[in-house]
């Protein structure tokens, strides 16, 4: 079974950036989070009573991810993956009124079917940057944004009450802000880190 490394953070963060610089290195099969294929992404941009729908898509397309990701030979990278969409979105979604209680729990409970059948990431690498960077970032997008820059805080916030509780060594952090948009310069590092973690 190969093993996965989760990419997470708030919206605007640099995820998928990230993922595709560290995968040009050729060492890595890659996961998006696949924006303008989901069915139910743009509906629920327009009208927020598609947020359960959207959400238990992304669960589906997260664990079929994972499946998917493990069985390649090399290490995997994720953009996100099935623990943000539950620790940092559905409960963002919840918090904003978008997931009435009982949504939100048929949500925890297939979350927590999901993840009792496969194995958690290896490694997570945690982006961090300031709310003006994420801002700047988000308003440069050419796509959808379902989270915005006003939600940062929270899902930062969510994200780490979810990390605390995994152990330190899985948990790489990353601040961001002073990064070129791009990280080239942050990649050779990266990867030394992933070694020292037996990861490649």
């Amino acid at each position: 079974m190969g093993k996965l490394i989760a990419i997470v953070g708030a919206s605007g963060v640099g995820k998928t950036t990230l993922v595709k610089a560290l995968a040009e290195s050729g060492e890595f099969a890659t996961g998006y989070e696949q924006h303008e294929e989901r069915p139910f992404q743009q509906l629920f941009d327009q009208d927020k009573r598609f947020a359960l729908h959207n959400q238990i898509d992304y669960f589906l397309l997260r664990a079929e991810q994972e499946r998917s990701l493990r069985a390649e030979p090399r290490p995997a990278l994720i953009d996100g993956g099935l623990d943000v969409d539950f620790h940092g979105f559905a409960r963002l979604f919840h918090k904003r009124g978008y997931l009435n209680d009982e949504e939100f729990d048929l949500c925890k409970r297939l979350y927590n079917q999901l993840r009792a059948a496969l194995p958690p990431p290896e490694l997570v690498i945690y982006m961090t940057a300031s709310v003006e960077v994420i801002r700047q970032r988000l308003a440069k997008r050419e796509r959808i944004n379902i989270a915005t820059s006003d939600d940062a805080g929270l899902l930062k916030t969510y994200l780490e009450e979810w990390l605390n509780n995994l152990p330190p060594e899985k948990i790489l952090k990353a601040d961001v802000s002073e990064n070129d948009p791009n990280y080239v310069g942050q990649i050779p590092q990266l990867l030394l880190e992933m070694e020292k973690r037996k990861i490649p």
